[in-house]
């Protein structure tokens, strides 16, 4: 199924009715129809038109195959071609390497890449990409055991959100039985990590810190975290080899769908409204084509507004389920991409801002949401040495690019594609908040300070 809508079919289609009219009236109007549909996008000169981008296999990659399928980079003079990558290592290599003009990526690789953590390079981001979007998973019978622990309504239906208070107990109960407490995420600083570790951690169960010599995380961990690929992780979750997982739908569904766990909570009520994936580019690729860089963020930007349109969420469903794309059942997809999520089987709620792509300028690329997953890369010893706060500042705006987001949606704003009050009035920090499940309040103008007001991890001094 392609939906592409292409001006050059359009103005044949338009013409064909017209000419069967006939006459000179009919050569006029379809003047006018070709000079109206041109002057919708203004072009900008295109060094790059031929593009090449990556992603996994997670809803949260909707706004590039919405750009495609709806002819937004076509409308933009790009020609892009979108191929599904095996795992995150390998979509960040391939950016790097240049095989790659960009990718959905997790928020915290360009980060990690900029500041010292795994494979270094200069990487930006013109555009985040979603808000949300994320479940916390364990198997059935590690549901059977923590459900006691959960505070229930009149109706006996769990009271949400759920914390990890109600798995604490469990955890212990493996400890005692000589059983390490195994759940999986999807990569090293991907938002998955550091969600599943806060939600540990606020309930007082040590997630594990990293060195230099151990580099999966697990010193004095209470629950061993471990990578998996998110297509993989309904799998590996019912084989056994891990007991709960942090993911991007469709896996949480998938596992309900499946029915072999059940999701205890989403990232929304870890922290209301949180960052996750984000499009990355290299440094390079935006100096040396920089309209090409405005151009498919335009686009992308079109692609989050017409993703939050809620009348069109079922045709995303089915564009999403298409092979090249997430390639899940209709039915999985539509449950959080529809405004709903099922935790237990039969036991769905609505969630409205479950999938955000445009709302609360969710595609604006802020500094505090960059600077977030430092402090987390700092608290849990990814980045081994105490930082200045200028420096969380410094390392973010070489990364985070709102300069190239607020070109791209001032020509939309020239366009009519987008409304002048959707261009937030911001120095790039979002205001303090305390919308987390632990009340912690989080200032990106402080970061040292919330890094030390945890009780687990690292502590630095001002």
């Amino acid at each position: 199924m392609k939906t592409i809508f292409n001006r050059a079919t359009l103005l044949a289609t338009v013409a064909t009715v017209l000419m069967s009219c006939g006459g000179k009236d009919a050569k006029k109007a379809t003047t006018n129809t070709e000079e109206a549909v041109a002057s919708k996008t203004k072009m900008l000169d295109i060094e790059k038109p031929q593009l090449t981008f990556g992603f996994i296999k997670l809803t949260d990659m909707a706004p590039l195959a919405i750009a495609k399928e709806k002819g937004f980079f076509e409308e933009e003079g790009l020609f892009v071609s979108v191929e599904a990558q095996s795992n995150w290592k390998n979509v960040l290599d391939r950016v790097i390497d240049g095989q790659l003009d960009g990718s959905h990526m997790l928020a915290g690789q360009p980060i990690a890449a900029g500041a010292g953590f795994g494979r270094q390079a200069e990487l930006v981001t013109p555009f985040s990409m979603d808000l949300n979007g994320n479940g916390i998973t364990v198997s059935n019978d590690v549901w059977s055991k923590m459900k006691p622990n959960v505070p229930a309504d009149s109706d006996g239906k769990p009271i949400h959100p759920i914390k990890a208070d109600a798995l604490k107990p469990v955890i212990t109960s493996y400890k005692n039985e000589g059983k390490p407490f195994k759940m999986g995420m999807v990569f090293p600083v991907s938002t998955h990590n550091y969600e599943l570790r806060y939600w540990l951690a606020a309930a007082g169960i040590h997630p594990g810190m990293y060195t230099a010599d151990n580099v999966q995380g697990q010193i004095d961990a209470e629950v061993l975290l471990s990578v998996t690929p998110p297509p993989q992780m309904p799998a590996t979750l019912e084989s056994g080899t891990i007991y709960g997982y942090c993911v991007g739908e469709p896996w949480n569904q998938q596992a309900v769908f499946k029915g072999i766990g059940v999701p205890v909570t989403t990232n929304y009520d870890i922290w209301k409204n949180n960052p996750e994936k984000v499009f990355v580019m290299t440094k390079q690729f935006v100096e040396q084509n920089p309209n090409t860089a405005i151009a498919v963020t335009k686009a992308l930007i079109r692609a989050g507004k017409w993703l939050d349109e809620p009348s069109n969420r079922a045709e995303a469903v089915e564009i999403l389920s298409m092979s090249q794309y997430v390639g899940a059942p209709k039915e999985v997809l539509a449950n959080s991409m529809t405004g709903t999520f099922e935790f237990e089987k039969g036991d769905k709620r609505e969630m409205p801002d479950f999938n955000v792509f445009y709302k609360y300028n969710a595609t604006y690329p802020f500094y505090s949401d960059g600077i977030w997953f430092l402090t987390q890369m700092r608290r849990w010893g990814q980045i081994p040495e105490a930082k200045t706060t200028d420096w969380y500042a410094s390392t973010i705006k070489d990364i985070y690019r709102p300069d190239i987001w607020k070109k791209a949606a001032d020509l939309l704003v020239a366009e009519g594609q987008i409304p002048a009050t959707d261009i937030p009035a911001t120095d790039g920090y979002k205001a303090p908040t305390a919308d987390f499940i632990d009340g912690t309040t989080y200032d990106a103008k402080d970061p040292i300070g919330y890094i030390n007001s945890f009780s687990i991890g690292n502590k630095d001094k001002k």
